[in-house]
């Protein structure tokens, strides 16, 4: 009886019901602070608990690939879910959110960057961005300064990181002059600003797709996950954080 208490009030404490069922969501870095508010909300109505695996698109696949328990897979780009093509539920792919990469200095800081040549000049000793070898935002980044012809000046000033928040993180603790980042990251920080917009020549397309994970038991509580993102109340959410709807 006392176990039967205890357990009803830690339920009742987190507002979720005794019973719920666990859903787990993998998803990008960049979607952390969307995805925290949109899941409580889904929670309250469904009796579903929502999991969350929040990381670099990439390394979430290869989990993934590797067996690891996942139900929804939402990726910041479509290279990573092409991936997954034959471990996802290919008629619940769906493109769901865009986003805009930007470069960021710290609020305080002296740095004028006007264009991305400036990147280049010797006062910008340090840039972080996400590791350019499969991590999204990495991959945009290195995309932007490849057609803007400065990889090859840059590359030697570059701190990779693991994901786009710890590209964030190493911004705000004043490890790096400059970083690139999601439009999205740039604005639930107090301690950065937007210092220069990616020219529209150079800017990557980005897309952020979901998928059931084919492997999971969960099939029909990820597909009313799913719909719950497309709604307009999570469409309000992502809106005020910064993404574009493709919807």
């Amino acid at each position: 009886m006392i176990r039967l208490l205890v357990a009803l009030v830690f339920a009742l404490g987190t507002n979720v019901p005794l019973h719920a069922e666990e859903l787990f969501v993998s998803a990008a870095a960049s979607l952390t602070d969307a995805l925290k508010e949109i899941g409580a909300k889904f929670e309250k109505e469904s009796n579903i608990k929502i999991v969350f695996n929040f990381g670099a698109s990439s390394m979430l696949a290869r989990q993934i690939e590797e067996g690891a328990p996942a139900d929804v897979f939402f990726s910041a780009d479509e290279a990573q879910m092409n991936r997954l093509q034959n471990k996802i539920v290919p008629a619940t792919r769906c493109d769901l959110l865009t986003n805009v990469l930007v470069v960021i200095a710290l609020k305080d800081s002296a740095q004028n960057l006007s264009q991305l040549s400036d990147l280049a000049k010797p006062e910008v000793t340090r840039i972080a961005i996400a590791d350019p070898q499969g991590v999204p935002a990495g991959v945009y980044t290195k995309e932007v300064l490849t057609k803007a012809k400065l990889w090859d000046k840059i590359e030697p000033k570059i701190a990779p990181t693991e994901n786009v928040r710890a590209t964030l993180a190493v911004m705000e603790a004043g490890n790096a002059d400059a970083g690139f980042v999601y439009k999205t990251d740039a604005m639930i920080s107090a301690k950065v600003r937007i210092a220069l917009q990616i020219p529209a020549e150079f800017a990557p397309k980005i897309v952020y797709p979901a998928a059931i994970v084919a492997g999971s038991r969960h099939q029909d509580q990820a597909q009313r996950f799913l719909a719950f993102l497309k709604t307009e109340e999570a469409g309000q959410i992502f809106r005020r954080l910064g993404f574009g709807l493709t919807q």
